[in-house]
């Protein structure tokens, strides 16, 4: 014997769509309301092209100094992947949230704008530096190009100006970094060079004034009958002209290492400085109230129509074929 299976019940569509399409219309319209009061975001993008350093472990210098502000530089990558790494650290970003900013704000869509002066700390509205950076993640991002390697630093907030503002400070601080806090090969040289000036000068002053007591105490020492006294004003002579040419050595060492400084820096161009941003970023209202609307719609129809869905779609074909008698 087999199995008998119930019919699914008959589905009239036009009639059981007029219910839902109400539904999402009428949820459609309060979203839209709702959406109204959403204040909007805008986002300003300053995008950077660096070039490699040309001498000699800029690269690495510039891996070396990130590391000593905490930042994580993965071995293989380029330059560019370690200013990305450099705007992400702790140190650029505690340094923009002390930064005071003057922008306009509008917290709603139709609200007037209000002029307000301070810094992120205040716009975040944070309770610690701790959380003011975690805060500062959704705002804040920096991304590159693999293939051209460019790198993107965009912002996001309530305020066009301080959005480009935002942008515009981080750019700034990147390049003090790059300036100011990368150590280079040319600049260790620049160093060492400068400081062995200062001592080859104390010794050529030591060495002059050696040679001056001694001339003023025999003039015409070349002409002696002692030649012991020659042989000395010859030594100190002597002494004070190496002098010499170690200390005018060394300071076209220095020269030359602080050439060699500038360009192991690696340069950052600027394509982009940050626009300001006219149209908003989000939110996108119109998708947010088509999203609301399909989902209610969709929502009521099944919940209307729950005994046809059930016996369509979730229950399973478990009708099971009759097994014949075996005969006697």
């Amino acid at each position: 014997m087999s199995d008998a299976r119930e019919a699914p019940p008959a589905l009239d569509l036009k009639a059981s769509l007029k219910r839902p399409l109400k539904v999402a219309l009428a949820v459609g319209v309060a979203t839209a309301l709702i959406t109204l009061f959403m204040p909007n975001y805008y986002r300003s993008e300053a995008r950077l092209l660096p070039v490699d350093a040309k001498g000699v472990g800029g690269l690495g210098n510039l891996a070396a100094a990130a590391a000593a502000f905490g930042v994580s530089v993965p071995g293989g990558e380029g330059t560019d992947a370690n200013f990305v790494d450099v705007v992400n650290s702790r140190w650029l970003r505690e340094q923009l949230i002390r930064t005071e900013f003057q922008y306009h704000l509008r917290t709603w869509r139709f609200g007037g704008e209000q002029l307000r002066k301070g810094t992120l700390y205040e716009y975040l509205k944070a309770t610690n530096m701790d959380r003011a950076v975690k805060d500062l993640n959704p705002i804040l991002s920096a991304s590159r190009d693999i293939k051209s390697k460019i790198i993107t630093i965009s912002a996001e907030t309530k305020s066009p100006e301080l959005s480009q503002a935002i942008v515009q400070r981080a750019q700034q601080l990147l390049d003090d970094f790059n300036l100011q806090k990368t150590h280079t090969r040319g600049g260790e040289k620049a160093a060492f060079a400068e400081a062995r000036l200062q001592e080859a000068r104390r010794r050529q002053d030591e060495a002059e004034t050696a040679l001056r007591r001694f001339l003023e105490a025999n003039r015409n020492y070349q002409t002696s009958a002692d030649p012991g006294v020659r042989l000395e004003g010859s030594r100190l002579e002597a002494e004070f002209r190496l002098r010499q040419q170690l200390v005018t050595t060394l300071a076209l060492n220095r020269e030359q290492a602080l050439l060699e400084e500038k360009n192991d820096i690696p340069i950052l161009n600027v394509l982009d400085p940050g626009n300001l941003p006219i149209d908003k970023n989000r939110p996108t209202r119109s998708t947010i109230v088509l999203l609301v609307m399909v989902l209610a719609g969709a929502g009521t129809w099944i919940w209307m129509n729950w005994e046809w869905v059930r016996s369509r779609v979730l229950e399973t074909d478990e009708t099971v074929p009759p097994t014949p008698e075996a005969g006697s």
